[in-house]
């Protein structure tokens, strides 16, 4: 089975760059503290490497 990724916005997105916001948004998160979950892809790696320090991510187990 392949490897889920649980993502939490742990930073507001006031003041960042638009591609940043895009990036978020596009991973489904809106306000800090929500959390997404999403299969475990090279897609979704890279985007939450343009976003690192504003996201925190758990590996799940199924």
């Amino acid at each position: 089975m392949a490897k889920k990724l649980e993502i939490t916005l742990v930073r507001g997105l006031a003041g960042k760059n638009k591609k940043q916001i895009a990036t978020v948004r596009s991973l489904g998160l809106r306000k800090p503290g929500q959390v997404v979950i999403h299969e475990d892809n090279p897609m979704i790696r890279g985007m939450i490497l343009k976003v690192q320090y504003m996201v925190r991510v758990r590996e799940l187990e199924d």
